[in-house]
């Protein structure tokens, strides 16, 4: 086994039972043989460098590459064996490479509105039967709000929703901006239950079809507008503005442009609600992989970088809510279906493809379960006065159940059902 390999390993493995099959057949053990055994298997001389010099990154290509495979156990419970140890991350050479790309990493987010453009494509624009085979069907492609161990994805994802505007303090007839509208689940969601009117602004081609698809077969096209926009190029003003799991890509450099912007395109009495996934941390670079397979341009802020930007731009905050394992339950629903549609999305792309999606969903999970990612609901306003002085309004609205606050003129066809419903 490759000399610096094993230091590396030796180092940060003290507990568990690790195997590594190295490039001659040779097997390595590591940890003092306790818990789930993980067995790799390093195929190549050429990857066990790789993995040497930097594992965040090169552990996930080399297993891309069929370099790497496993004869005991998978890359989520190798992941939780290294993170359950001193970890990677606290180790020198863990800590010297994160200093190192945390130099660089404004340079990595020059998220122009052409940049922002080109990255979005990268990842949201990937085939939507990918995404139909592990999400829920309304397609949140987010962090889902699980009350109860028990509850079923779809059920998590009605949950956040539903959080969400609570939050918002809806009133029928208020105009609502949502920013990054994805698949347009949120937005009809509030024009459909709280008959509001909502415009949602999406970078993503594939995203903004699929939504108008969706806003013309509700017959909310009166209520619901999405456009192919960035954010920036808005200029009418807003009661509410949302924005669920876009913050991610705005980039540490434009921190001030994206909350300068909310701050006028918000009303006076306005509210915003902002969801977005966090670190319980100090500020660090993106992680390599993700960087640059995964989220090119992507990055995940500390509390600390954001709540500055939003008092220089003049808002206040008026509630934060840290959601710790509910992504890492998310993420677990999500891996699970994609493994067990796995050769589907085979089909739709290749087997390079399956392994670097398995790599993401699981390295995305274990950083959420056994590391310092978390998600934030950031609550804003201009004014104190705006919001109840108590959260009972959230939990109470949270609660009970959406009333159908829609006009006539709003899709008779959908009232009808729900009126069949109520009375069922």
């Amino acid at each position: 086994m490759n000399r610096l390999l094993r230091s590396v390993i030796e180092r940060v493995v003290k507990i568990g039972d690790l195997a590594i099959t190295d490039p001659s057949g040779i097997i390595h053990h590591f940890g003092d043989r306790t818990g789930d055994p993980v067995h790799v298997w390093i195929k190549t001389k050429q990857a066990e460098r790789a993995i040497a010099l930097d594992p965040t990154l090169h552990v996930g290509e080399a297993f891309m590459n069929e370099e790497v495979d496993f004869l005991r156990g998978d890359m989520l419970a190798l992941l939780k064996l290294v993170y359950n140890n001193s970890a990677w991350s606290n180790s020198q050479s863990g800590r010297s490479l994160d200093a190192f790309r945390n130099l660089f990493k404004r340079f990595q987010q020059l998220n122009t509105e052409k940049r922002s453009r080109e990255n979005v494509h990268r990842h949201y624009d990937l085939s939507g039967e990918l995404y139909k085979l592990f999400l829920d069907e309304d397609m949140q492609y987010s962090c889902a709000y699980f009350e109860r161990p028990d509850m079923t994805l779809e059920e998590a994802q009605a949950a956040k929703k539903r959080h969400i505007a609570a939050k918002l303090d809806l009133k029928p007839g208020q105009t609502v901006l949502d920013i990054g509208s994805g698949w347009g689940g949120m937005g009809l969601y509030l024009a459909r239950d709280f008959g509001v009117d909502v415009l949602g602004v999406t970078l993503s081609t594939e995203q903004h079809a699929v939504s108008t698809e969706r806003v013309q077969s509700e017959g909310l096209e009166n209520h619901v507008h999405f456009e192919l926009r960035d954010y920036r190029s808005l200029s009418e003003r807003f009661d509410r503005i949302v924005s669920v799991g876009m913050f991610e890509h705005v980039g540490v450099n434009h921190f001030k442009t994206f909350f300068d912007t909310a701050a006028t395109l918000l009303k006076p009495d306005g509210v915003m609600v902002l969801h977005s996934i966090g670190r319980n941390a100090p500020p660090l670079a993106t992680n390599a992989f993700i960087r640059k397979y995964i989220f090119p341009g992507g990055y995940v802020p500390s509390l600390s970088e954001v709540l500055p930007h939003i008092e220089r731009a003049g808002l206040m905050v008026t509630d934060i809510e840290i959601l710790r394992h509910h992504y890492a339950d998310t993420l677990k629903v999500w891996r699970e279906r994609f493994l067990l549609n796995r050769e589907r999305a085979k089909a739709i792309y290749d087997e390079r493809f399956c392994r670097m999606w398995e790599f993401y969903l699981s390295g995305s999970e274990a950083a959420f379960r056994w590391q310092d990612m978390m998600v934030f609901q950031i609550q804003i306003t201009k004014r104190n006065d705006v919001l109840p002085i108590t959260r009972d309004y959230i939990y109470e609205r949270d609660h009970a159940a959406p009333l159908p606050l829609l006009p006539e003129s709003i899709s008779p066809r959908r009232q009808r059902m729900r009126k069949r419903a109520d009375q069922e």
